[in-house]
């Protein structure tokens, strides 16, 4: 069985492609390897992933940018290459962006419980042969300098809330907030006026629905959102616009342009 050993460093995942914060990178990665559109991958936070690779293979690192090593030397971002067996893979910390994406030919094996040093991950059979041709624009990771650009269309509950709260929602500057997960992207900034909430639990959520709780501050529902929310939903976030909130950074620039 082919097989990785790994240090997770401080926070990866094996993700689906639909789980992917962005979403964009892993399928770049999978797309690079000739991997199936389904084939889950790792993504790693920051930084610190460290992996041993038990049989050859070959990789894809997508994502964010900050220097990963392939037995010590540079390793090439956005491009297929080949791993012999014994080899090590180190991610330094991100410099750009904050998720990297890892994509093994064959396709990493699903998970269903948390990831710790010396875990073994299996994956799928190794080609052996030529990548394919990949017609994907390059990507670069995120400047944290730059702010970040979501556009947004009016939610269910847009109506209840008037003129200008909308202006100020799509107008005024936010900051990405430490406390933002994968479950919600949340802003800081001059808190909104809140109007009368829906009835708890009724409220449906998609990924890049823009919630407004009772602080006033958005909060914008990511992969791991739940099904229902008791804050209305002023705004959706547009479905491409989603990859890039997921490689922004604590203290980030985001905005909403309505």
């Amino acid at each position: 069985m082919s097989a990785i050993v790994m240090d997770p460093g401080a926070m990866t995942l094996v993700v689906p492609p639909d789980k992917a914060l962005d979403r964009a990178s892993l399928a770049l990665a999978n797309a690079l390897l000739g991997n199936p559109d389904s084939a889950p991958g790792l993504e790693a936070l920051v930084g610190g992933l460290r992996l041993r690779f038990v049989t050859g293979t070959a990789i894809a690192v997508t994502g964010a940018e900050g220097l990963v090593r392939l037995n010590g030397s540079e390793l090439a971002m956005n491009k297929a290459v080949r791993v012999a067996p014994g080899a090590v893979l180190e991610f330094g910390r991100a410099l750009f962006g904050i998720r990297y994406y890892l994509a093994v030919q064959g396709g990493i094996e699903p998970q269903t419980d948390p990831l710790h040093t010396g875990r073994t991950l299996t994956f799928g059979r190794f080609h052996g042969h030529g990548f394919p041709s990949v017609d994907h624009p390059t990507r670069r990771a995120l400047d944290a300098e730059r702010p970040v650009v979501a556009r947004v269309a009016p939610g269910p509950d847009a109506e209840k809330y008037d003129a200008g709260t909308w202006l100020r929602l799509t107008t005024e500057p936010w900051t990405l907030s430490p406390e933002s997960d994968r479950v919600g992207a949340r802003l800081a900034g001059r808190p909104l006026s809140v109007g009368e909430s829906p009835a708890p639990g009724t409220q449906p959520l998609v990924a890049g629905s823009v919630l407004l709780p009772p602080s006033g501050l958005p909060v914008i529902a990511l992969a791991d959102h739940p099904d229902t929310s008791e804050s209305p939903v002023i705004a959706v976030v547009r479905d491409e616009d989603l990859d890039s909130l997921g490689q922004a950074r604590p203290g980030q620039m985001v905005h909403l342009l309505g």
